[in-house]
């Protein structure tokens, strides 16, 4: 199967069998960035993909798809999808192109390759993958991809963009980034959504927090914004951005106060007690409202309901984490359960990541580095683009669209025209980003090609069958890395292997998780769960930690730079929210959230997904907007010393004083003005792991 178009003809076990009517029905599975990974079913009718469906047999699915993949088959036949090799024929921004074949597209690629290893070496070359597909063969896992840069002496791509701080954060307390099955939701009886809204991004584990709410669960929202989500829920917590970890260390003051702490759990399973008890009785309550801008009683009265409700489970996912403060907060956090002794509860415990793809054998290959080379940073590209003493002289982009998505918009757009930087980018559509390249090549998607899947949002493996051809002459991005490799000569035998062999290598791992999962059962089945009970309690047996427990005392985060002791570290905003002159100029913190019709900048060109969102709009508290004069639906531009952007007001008590929010995920060329939110974000790294800020940046709004 190394021909995406030769291979297709083999016979496809993932599939259930041909109805009265001749249709067949494909098994696949979701390839975007969102925890669910839902197990879907296409229906092809004479070579053609005619309907998609959530699986109804997946346990976690159940039938159902988001708002945003109802459209998928919609989205692969857009008028504007891109089905040809092209070359830049204007400047560079413009998006000007023209048709070229794939042996001129691959031999000017090569040309230029050769050329710049030459003259600066393998290092010059940038390959920034995105999450646009978490694919593990063609997606943010792709192995064939790094085989080929490392043979070429590329540089190493750090994609820490996503969830970077707060599974660093997570891994001093627990030994892991993963944690409970949000399955076990059901069986909770206190139910914290933390900086999540997953009626948004994420919505199946839902039906679980409705099983729990029936047989009596409280569910409790802890956002700055009042979200779908939070509308749902018994209570929201409006909470100043970036101050989670005060939150987290004052409900525990009320645990404390309540003598409610676990102690034969804290004795048996945790490090470090005593010196973060101290830390926890440092933050009382009235401190924390200070800190929180939350009521005194709001929190005593949550503190009081986590003292006495077992199980608790605490849903994180990774809005919360997109500050400077963000990896110490979940830290934090996850000390929670620790304290309570909920991981000795089904039901209990804390969810961020599952398990991931960390499951799968590593297939890093930096045995075929030549040398040891430098790791470029994907929040900083803008830096990474600009030094001028190790230039970067090509940028290959796949899986993404960093003029939308990356920190500093007008840094990057500047960078990016570059004449001297040659720019491939492989996509579906002409994005933002396709714009400032020299060569496009088209790419297919989902139901087109070969893929393994590993939830990072709940405990199962699936499998990605293709159920259509690729359109025009779109290559999945195994079969592109492979044709280029033989173009240049290439003789490494692994940059050759076919997708069912990469398939087969990842899934060759020692995981325990993984014993009986293998590529034969996943073509036949679809999915299937780890190995692990149904009842699932990760560290039942222990903590990967160093000392076998829960440690709210790490000296890794010592030698790593931080505290010892878990607690809390303010993001940029709230720690200059009294700074003289940095809060009157630019008062207002902004927060980007997700969108409910696009995934991250995925969508962004769908007309009727474009149509529900509407103009793009910033939401501020009323006392906010009437201390500015400034009305609902009027024009405004929001600002502050990195950039701009234009958007329409929307006055609304759903934000607090102090916060102003607008969604994330917008492409330019459809926005009035040419430029969003990433536009007045700055280059600058989270506490842990050189994590984004996208929720830490303070602003000022004037009407235009």
């Amino acid at each position: 199967m190394n021909d995406v178009r030769a291979g297709f003809n083999v016979i496809c076990r993932c599939r259930y069998d041909q109805d009265m009517t001749g249709e067949l029905q494909v098994i696949g599975a979701c390839p975007l960035d969102c925890p669910d990974t839902c197990s879907w079913v296409v229906t092809v009718r004479d070579g053609e993909a005619v309907r998609l469906r959530g699986n109804p047999d997946h346990p976690f699915t159940r039938g159902a798809l988001c708002v945003k993949v109802n459209r998928y088959l919609e989205q692969v036949k857009a008028a504007d999808r891109i089905l040809y090799p092209m070359r830049r024929v204007g400047p560079k921004g413009a998006g000007r192109f023209e048709r070229i074949t794939w042996d001129e597209a691959l031999e000017e690629i090569a040309t230029r390759l050769r050329s710049i290893i030459d003259e600066y070496g393998g290092e010059a070359i940038w390959p920034y993958q995105g999450t646009g597909t978490l694919g593990c063969i063609q997606g943010e896992g792709g192995v064939a991809g790094r085989r080929f840069w490392n043979v070429l002496g590329a540089s190493r791509h750090d994609l820490n963009i996503c969830s970077r701080a707060g599974r660093i954060g997570l891994t001093y307390t627990n030994g892991t980034g993963g944690g409970m099955d949000p399955e076990m939701l059901a069986s909770s009886k206190l139910i914290i959504l933390w900086g999540t809204n997953p009626l948004t991004s994420g919505h199946h584990i839902w039906k679980f927090i409705q099983e729990a709410r029936a047989a009596g669960a409280y569910v409790v929202a802890i956002d700055p914004i009042r979200t779908r989500t939070a509308d749902q829920a018994d209570e929201h917590l409006p909470i100043r951005p970036g101050t989670d970890g005060a939150l987290a260390l004052g409900l525990l003051h009320v645990v404390l106060e309540a003598g409610a702490e676990d102690r034969d759990y804290i004795a048996g399973h945790t490090l470090g007690w005593e010196e973060f008890r101290k830390e926890i009785l440092a933050y009382p309550p009235s401190r924390v409202a200070e800190i929180t801008g939350l009521d005194e009683e709001t929190i005593r009265a949550l503190g009081v309901r986590l003292a006495h409700t077992r199980p608790t489970a605490i849903r994180a996912t990774m809005g919360l984490q997109r500050h400077s403060g963000g990896g110490a907060a979940l830290r934090t956090i996850a000390c929670i359960p620790g304290v309570t002794g909920d991981w000795r509860h089904p039901g209990g415990g804390i969810s961020y990541l599952t398990v991931g793809d960390s499951l799968l054998k590593p297939d890093s290959r930096y045995d075929l580095l030549a040398k040891p080379v430098r790791t470029l940073t994907m929040t900083r590209l803008a830096e990474g683009l600009e030094d001028t003493e190790k230039p970067v002289k090509c940028l290959w982009v796949y899986g993404a669209n960093p003029v939308v998505s990356t920190s500093d918009q007008t840094r990057i757009r500047r960078a990016l025209s570059r004449e001297d930087l040659f720019t491939v980018v492989m996509e579906h559509f002409p994005t933002d980003t396709v714009d400032y390249a020299d060569i496009v090549l088209p790419a297919t998607m989902q139901i087109e090609h070969t893929d393994l899947h590993v939830a990072y949002g709940n405990m199962y493996v699936m499998w990605n069958e293709p159920a259509v051809p690729p359109p025009g002459e779109c290559l999945s991005t195994t079969e592109t890395f492979r044709r280029l490799a033989r173009h240049m000569g290439l003789t490494e035998p692994c940059l050759y292997d076919s997708d069912l062999e990469l398939a087969e290598q990842l899934l060759s791992s020692d995981h325990p998780y993984l014993a009986g999962i293998t590529v034969d059962r996943l073509r036949k089945e679809g999915w299937v769960r780890l190995n692990v009970p149904e009842r699932f309690m990760p560290f039942a047996d222990g903590f990967p930690t160093p000392s076998g427990r829960l440690e709210f005392v790490s000296e890794r985060a010592a030698a790593d730079g931080h505290s010892r002791v878990a607690g809390y570290v303010p993001s940029m905003a709230a720690r200059t929210a009294d700074t003289p002159g940095v809060a009157e100029k630019y008062p207002l913190t902004l927060i980007t959230p997700a969108s409910h019709t696009s995934l991250n900048s995925s969508f962004g060109n769908n007309p009727e997904l474009r149509r529900r969102a509407g103009e793009p709009k910033v939401l501020v508290n009323p006392a906010d907007a009437a201390a500015r004069g400034l009305t609902d639906g009027s024009p405004v531009r929001v600002y502050n010393d990195v950039g701009e952007f234009t958007a329409e007001l929307e006055i609304s008590d759903r934000v607090r004083p102090g916060v102003a929010a607008t969604t994330k995920g917008r492409w330019l060329k459809h926005t009035p003005g040419g430029a969003t939110a990433n536009a007045v974000v700055e280059e600058r790294d989270a506490d842990m792991g050189r994590g984004a800020v996208y929720h830490d940046n303070r602003v000022q709004i004037a009407a235009l």
